[in-house]
């Protein structure tokens, strides 16, 4: 029987035999589980927290603004799972998410009459956006994806309205309950 070579961190354990985790290895950390037993009512507490603010932020969205509701999603998930992380504060939250917004927006004017300099002019928007926040010191990783969003629909009111009301309101809600919330991860 063929064996997977071993330089590629495979274990070195006959092909054809059953799968799963070997003596030793755990498809769920023990440690992870006896974290969650602890602290169960924060994971819970938290999850349902930023359930909450994105279905807020989401009754002013429009189908139109469904390219900006991944960022939401991922700035809701740093927000109440990694709430001590510097890129969970308002003022990276904001920050980043304006400074994506505006980069989108710049990158959309860029003319676009073949798929490649779209997927230039897409590219574009989220390393300017990277380079302006680690530049002025506002890292929020989700904010790139706001200038994805922005490059690929262009600007438009409500575009705006919907990532600093969104941004604002998680920023909010961090700040406001920073005090409550714990690291989850």
């Amino acid at each position: 029987m063929l064996q997977p070579p071993s330089f590629l961190g495979f274990s070195p354990r006959p092909m054809g035999l059953a799968l799963g985790p070997s003596a030793g290895e755990h498809l769920i950390d023990v440690r992870m589980i006896r974290k969650f037993r602890v602290a169960w009512k924060y994971y819970v507490l938290q999850s349902f927290l930023a359930s909450l603010t994105v279905f807020l932020v989401l009754l002013f969205l429009t189908i139109q603004d469904a390219v900006i509701v991944a960022a939401i999603g991922a700035t809701a998930f740093i927000v109440f799972a990694m709430p001590a992380n510097v890129t969970a504060h308002a003022r990276n939250i904001i920050g980043g998410h304006l400074i994506g917004f505006t980069a989108g927006c710049l990158c959309a004017l860029i003319p676009q009459p073949s798929m490649w300099l779209s997927i230039t002019a897409y590219s574009l928007a989220v390393g300017l956006s990277t380079l302006v926040m680690v530049i002025v010191d506002m890292e929020h990783p989700p904010a790139a994806a706001t200038a994805l969003g922005l490059a690929i629909m262009g600007f438009s009111l409500t575009a705006a309205i919907a990532v600093i009301t969104s941004a604002v309101v998680l920023g909010l809600a961090h700040h406001f309950l920073k005090g409550f919330l714990r690291d989850l991860v």
